[in-house]
């Protein structure tokens, strides 16, 4: 009979196909995107939230192809990390960029953990951290329950929230578009292009997303390729739904009541409708869940590939036998999100998320450019023209700046 421990030898499943990738990336981009921020957007640009939705889509798309370059040249996980060790050859460097990209994991799920709480008012009330604790056990147990899983999961319920959306937009296509005076943008923000490069600082937020998608490179199948063309299907798929809501909303939904809503889509819903509106909530909710489930899966595998490269303990590393899964840096993930949404103001949350991975955006960038000028490229290998990680980190720093000087005002 065998003693193996049950973490012994065990290697992580490749079991995850392009569309099921696709789907995982668009389970996080919608769920902690337009559900939530729709109304922001709003707020910012006005009657421009499409075109505010359009720029940040752009600005995220440019960062996207630098990482689907890189997953194409490492399809390992803790992606970023290893991307930026290859580019600055330092590793206390590629472990702060590490620590960053878990941390924006965590932030981000106590973001979607007190989102559904608060949508979950409308059915049932509890003490905030009775509902924390019951999702981090759901959510945790699921993650260490077996990647196919977990994606599967993540799948199903990122097809139930994008028909939700692609009926809201059904819905307005039909209804008549009411005449309204764009909102000047807030504060000392004034004009239209402000008003979108405003919009477009708040929308970039519902794109974050594609970048976990590389976390998962030794779980998918035949990763050079796949890896790749799921980011830029999950990032145009994500832009054409952003885009059709935003158009929708700001044709049939007063822009000041939208701005202040607390449940925007379930909003423009019942400005668009009579049928009932519970059902809206209900989905806000489930693609809040899923959001976080992509995250702690996401943060798992990073920490999962720091240890593999000994930048900590090995103890992150193991992989549970039976499930394929780092179940303890799964629960340790688990823990640390139940926490953040305890005790960490939401606007906090929120803003922590976006400002981390822009600084881990615009070093992956630039990572990108030394590695092109130093390693050759070859025809295994998806690749970029060189002004693309040129204008990704570019970007990416502005947007940190605007994202730190908006904190500060």
């Amino acid at each position: 009979m065998s003693h193996e421990k049950p973490s012994e030898n065990a290697t992580l499943h490749r079991t995850i196909s392009w569309p099921m990738l696709v789907l995982y990336g668009l389970g996080t981009m919608l769920g902690a995107g337009i559900y939530a921020l729709i109304g922001e957007v709003a707020g910012a640009a006005g009657a421009y939230a499409p075109m505010a939705f359009l720029l940040a889509a752009f600005i995220a798309g440019l960062t996207g192809a630098s990482f689907a370059e890189f997953a194409s040249r490492y399809p390992i996980s803790a992606g970023e990390a290893v991307y930026v060790s290859a580019g600055f050859s330092s590793d206390r460097l590629a472990m702060i960029v590490g620590v960053l990209i878990v941390s924006s994991g965590v932030v981000s799920s106590g973001v979607m953990f007190r989102g559904f709480v608060g949508y979950s008012q409308e059915f049932f009330h509890t003490a905030p951290w009775v509902g924390f604790a019951a999702l981090a056990i759901a959510i945790g147990g699921f993650a260490c329950w077996g990647i196919a899983q977990s994606v599967l999961a993540i799948a199903i319920i990122t097809i139930a929230e994008t028909a939700a959306l692609v009926l809201i937009i059904g819905l307005g296509l039909g209804a008549d578009s009411i005449t309204q005076t764009p909102m000047a943008p807030p504060g000392e923000w004034n004009g239209a292009v402000a008003g979108v490069i405003a919009g477009a600082v708040l929308a970039f937020y519902a794109f974050i997303g594609f970048e976990d998608m590389v976390n998962l490179a030794e779980e998918v199948k035949r990763p050079r390729r796949t890896v790749p063309i799921a980011i830029f299907s999950a990032l145009a798929v994500t832009t054409v739904i952003y885009v059709l809501v935003a158009w929708t909303a700001v044709r049939t939904t007063p822009l000041d009541a939208l701005a202040q809503s607390h449940a925007p889509m379930t909003f423009i819903y019942s400005n668009l409708t009579h049928w009932p509106k519970g059902w809206v909530s209900a989905i806000a909710m489930i693609a809040v869940l899923n959001g976080a489930l992509v995250q702690v899966v996401m943060a798992s595998r990073v920490l999962y590939g720091l240890a593999n490269r000994k930048w900590l303990p090995s103890w992150f590393g193991e992989v549970y036998v039976y499930t394929r899964t780092p179940v303890k840096a799964t629960l340790f993930v688990t823990a640390l999100v139940f926490t953040a949404a305890l005790f960490m103001p939401l606007a906090a949350l929120a803003q922590a998320t976006s400002f981390f991975l822009l600084i881990v955006f615009t070093l992956v960038n630039l990572a990108l450019i030394r590695v092109k000028a130093a390693e050759p490229e070859h025809g295994e290998i998806f690749t970029v023209p060189i002004i693309i990680p040129w204008l990704g980190a570019t970007s990416a720093a502005g947007f940190a700046t605007l994202s730190l000087v908006e904190f500060f005002r």
